[in-house]
């Protein structure tokens, strides 16, 4: 099992897939799906790859599995290295263990498994950049009601929630002039922003709420009044009203520093997912937390303040948890992954699909 398994994850790394450059190795992943599982495949409008998969010695309702396709910059030109039963990169890069060692465990073990219900095997694109694979899936497409998603560290844990997430893009429009010749006549865009941003409240704000500002870009020359800034940022709570509060303090912030120094703020708000928390009754926590504890550890639970494809397919109608693929260190060139955790998370899904046929 574990030779085969490797040799596959290790073929798929070699496959650049950064976000937005997903095709090709989603074309591959179909081919294999075809060929190993006896899948009937199809791939959605956005790109999205759905896979059919038949129940073996079982009925009962249809289990959708899930995972991404797509990987983090630095993600061209990996190089697997495979020492110490520790698969890493060769250190340029990331190794792509998030996600595509879940795929290689997923497909290990439903191909494996000695009894699986009827399946769904979603892999999503641009996860990695706002889950935008997950918010465009055809729905039609699917008939699942409960589902996992493979993405997430740890093997004891089932991840039963998370936060809602606001996006912000600024534009703030001053005016230009000459720095040396006329400054007076000029309103500094990155004056402006700069005032802004030392009022607003922003890192951990409390216990369920943080705020960023991640991307400034402004200016075009060394003695200009800078005219134009561009500002990226978020704020994210376990609390969808704390969440849209913190926004609304982050806009006001822009719009009052540009309204006192006579410039303009264009703030766009934007939620990319609303908090959401499975109840630990829930089918599905249920049946990974006695998938967990079938391979030998003491279930947990947590919420998490990281967004997944889970929080949208919640959101869109199937109730899904979040599990762990075994990956440490995952969007650095230090990611990796040991061969036993991809062997322990195979057993882990295959103990899942036992449960879900029996239940």
């Amino acid at each position: 099992m574990s030779d085969r398994m490797v040799r596959a994850f290790c073929d798929m790394v070699r496959i650049d897939s950064e976000s937005g450059n997903e095709a090709r190795f989603i074309e591959f992943v179909r081919r294999e799906m075809e060929r190993r599982l006896g899948a009937e495949c199809v791939v959605d409008g956005h790109g999205n790859l759905i896979a059919r998969v038949p129940a073996k010695g079982s009925g009962g309702e249809t289990v959708l599995l899930c995972a991404h396709a797509d990987t983090v910059k630095p993600g061209v030109g990996i190089e697997p290295v495979v020492e110490d039963g520790v698969i890493r990169s060769r250190g340029e890069t990331i190794l792509g263990a998030d996600n595509k060692a879940a795929i290689a465990e997923i497909l290990e073990a439903v191909e494996i498994a000695e009894v699986r219900p009827s399946l769904e095997i979603v892999l999503t694109r641009g996860e990695e950049i706002g889950l935008v694979g997950s918010r465009n899936l055809d729905m039609s497409l699917i008939r699942a009601r409960i589902g996992f998603v493979v993405d997430s560290g740890r093997l004891d844990t089932v991840t039963i929630g998370g936060p809602t997430h606001v996006a912000l893009d600024v534009t703030i429009t001053g005016r230009a002039a000459h720095a040396g010749l006329r400054p007076e006549a000029g309103i500094s865009a990155i004056r402006v922003a700069a005032q802004a941003i030392v009022r607003m409240p922003e890192g951990r704000i409390d216990e369920e709420t943080t705020a960023n500002l991640g991307t400034i870009c402004g200016g075009a020359i060394r003695n200009g009044v800078p005219a134009e800034v561009q500002i990226q940022g978020e704020c994210r709570s376990l609390n969808h009203e704390k969440c849209l509060k913190q926004a609304d303090a982050m806009r006001s912030a822009f719009v009052d520093a540009a309204r006192e120094a006579g410039a303009t703020a264009d703030v766009r708000l934007s939620v990319e997912y609303k908090a959401s928390r499975l109840s630990e009754d829930a089918r599905a926590v249920r049946l990974a937390k006695a998938a967990i504890a079938a391979v030998g550890f003491e279930p947990r639970t947590e919420i998490s303040r990281g967004g997944s494809d889970a929080l949208i397919l919640n959101m869109r109608g199937v109730e899904t948890a979040l599990l762990g693929y075994g990956g440490k260190s995952a969007h650095t060139t230090d990611e990796h992954i040991e061969i036993a955790d991809m062997k322990k998370t195979v057993d882990l899904l295959r103990a899942l699909l036992a449960q879900a046929s029996r239940a």
